[in-house]
């Protein structure tokens, strides 16, 4: 598949939260290193970007349903910025949504290979980004949240890159069902035992899985996806 390729610079949010979510479209090849993109700059690290992180695919056919969304709430600030790069992705496609991808997937991406690591977790800055308070809450709860990836081989991106799938170790843990389990679903032991132990997940995530497990609650979410109180 072909998918297109984007990356962005810190710039305020309201005039007042830093972040990089405001991604472009590459305008030349660009490398591709453990980190990510070599251009692109990620605001707040210890939340977003390195190793584990390093890349975010976000389907461009959930704009449709953002835009008919915010039309029927009567919005039209935020229209402009429903296209690819509006939730601060590196990477837009079509065709692959998060009930098909699966945690541990690996995709040639033209010269570099890259793997879901996870769900995307979704913070507060969307809010600002799209000036609906809530917004976050929402994105989570329906499940368009995109996913992350780290980057197994580095290598040269075109703005217009080849993505193909390689290997698919997980097929039974697709984006969808990691973040229903984690964000969206009463509590499951199994289920949250099966994302502590999935190799594949990142550290970070296995470790909000083994912590749910121990504690038989999930962590408070109110922080991230609404904010500093």
């Amino acid at each position: 598949m072909r998918v297109s390729i984007l990356t962005g610079q810190s710039s305020l949010l309201d005039g007042r939260i830093a972040s990089g979510i405001n991604k472009q479209p590459l305008t030349e090849p660009q490398f591709c290193d453990i980190e990510g993109l070599v251009a692109d700059v990620q605001v707040s690290r210890s939340v977003h970007g390195g190793p584990e992180r390093a890349l975010h695919y976000y389907p461009k056919e959930h704009y449709a349903f953002w835009k008919m969304w915010f039309h029927g709430m009567g919005l039209t600030a935020p229209l402009a910025l429903l296209t690819a790069g509006g939730f601060g992705e590196n990477i837009s496609g079509e065709r692959l949504v998060e009930s098909q991808a699966c945690i541990g997937d690996i995709y040639q991406l033209d010269e570099a290979l890259v793997q879901i690591s996870q769900p995307r977790s979704p913070c507060y800055k969307l809010n600002a980004r799209f000036g609906y308070e809530a917004f976050s809450v929402l994105a989570q709860a329906n499940g368009r949240v995109g996913w992350l990836l780290r980057v197994l081989e580095t290598g040269l991106l075109n703005p217009q890159a080849d993505m193909t799938l390689v290997s698919r170790p997980h097929p039974q843990m697709s984006v969808q069902r990691a973040a229903d389990i984690m964000f969206n679903r009463a509590f499951n032991a199994a289920d949250v035992q099966e994302l502590a132990q999935l190799a594949s997940l990142s550290p970070s995530w296995r470790k909000k899985a083994e912590d749910y497990l121990r504690e038989g609650q999930v962590a408070s979410w109110h922080r991230r996806l609404l904010g500093p109180v």
